[in-house]
């Protein structure tokens, strides 16, 4: 179980790929919101449970419900991934009734520490997929992350490449935007990472993002060149994990597109500001070198945040520091 956020859930998916892949005996049901379903298509021996937040699962009786719903399927032991009230409740009813459980440690207190003004600890901590994989080890299932698999590229239907053009360029995914602003790289030194990489004509970027402003802003970025084109808005989900499935990089700030992209394969570059890759929420099979963080020398106190919804005064510019020419560079590197 793992209701939300998008970043959040797409971080199980390397997991439960391993999972299935060391026994292939064992039938997983997934629960999460229906929204994110698609994450788990093509995974062999795992069915998809929508939880229904507003109608038959909402509230404390719909919890109940959900339990009565999961347990006519048989369920032997049952995962939290998520350690919140609703999937506790759960939880304790499985256990209630003779079942196996184990809930994800989200190692709280050595955030609070990598993120703390004073007396900070900085070093890294177990990472999100890491704390996944010992869920499942509590249950008798320990899982080795160490050779990942990845779905095979998507075959683009012709409503993509109504879109995007049917060319032999690379394919530079950028998604320029996160749920908050201390996690975004400023949008004038994005410009200029697109105007550097559209001046190469081999080389397409398509801009990801969603909602009627940041599609906007999209726009304004995409400066009508006609290798840099806009796909936030004009294809379904299920077909946007498709192309990005596709692309050769990913530049993505600190939020769920870089976690879509990593979860299919792809290669991925992120930006960090008040975050930082130390708290556990790097992209899955990513280098370190492929994260470009603020710098510290500069801004003592990052990382500030664990999801960069705390603002500390005078880090307003703390992504500044990450020069238009590193990124390029990184991405050059990479497609060569």
């Amino acid at each position: 179980m793992r209701l939300s956020a998008m970043g959040d859930v797409a971080m199980t998916v390397p997991v439960l790929r391993a999972l299935v892949k060391q026994y292939p005996e064992v039938k997983i049901t997934v629960v999460s919101r229906p929204f994110f379903k698609p994450f788990f298509e093509g995974i062999p021996n795992l069915s998809f449970f929508a939880f229904d937040e507003k109608n038959r699962h909402k509230g404390f009786k719909g919890l109940l419900r959900l339990y009565q719903d999961l347990k006519a399927l048989d369920i032997d032991t049952f995962a939290d991934l998520h350690n919140v009230l609703r999937s506790k409740v759960v939880s304790l009813l499985f256990a209630l009734s003779g079942k196996k459980r184990a809930t994800v440690n989200k190692g709280r207190e050595g955030k609070k520490e990598l993120t703390r003004a004073e007396n900070k600890i900085f070093k890294p901590l177990t990472t999100m997929f890491e704390r996944h994989a010992k869920v499942f080890q509590e249950l008798g299932f320990p899982v080795d992350l160490a050779n990942p698999i990845f779905p095979p590229k998507a075959i683009l239907d012709s409503d993509i490449l109504n879109v995007i053009g049917n060319s032999q360029q690379k394919l530079i995914g950028i998604a320029p935007f996160a749920q908050y602003d201390s996690k975004v790289y400023p949008l004038d030194l994005m410009q200029e990472v697109i105007n550097q990489l559209a001046s190469t004509k081999a080389q397409k970027i398509l801009l990801f993002g969603g909602g009627k402003k940041e599609i906007e802003l999209l726009n304004s970025l995409s400066k009508d060149k006609e290798n840099v084109i806009v796909v936030a808005g004009k294809i379904k989900f299920q077909q946007e994990l498709q192309l990005i499935s596709n692309l050769d990089v990913m530049l993505s700030m600190d939020s769920g597109n870089a976690h879509i992209a990593a979860m299919l394969g792809v290669k991925v570059i992120t930006l960090w500001g008040a975050t930082h890759p130390y708290a556990g929420f790097s992209p899955f099979n990513q280098p370190l070198e492929n994260a470009l963080v603020s710098d510290r020398n500069l801004y003592p106190k990052l990382p500030t945040s664990v999801y960069g919804n705390k603002k500390v005064e005078g880090y307003v510019d703390a992504m500044r520091t990450i020069t238009v020419e590193e990124i390029v560079s990184k991405i050059q590197t990479i497609l060569s």
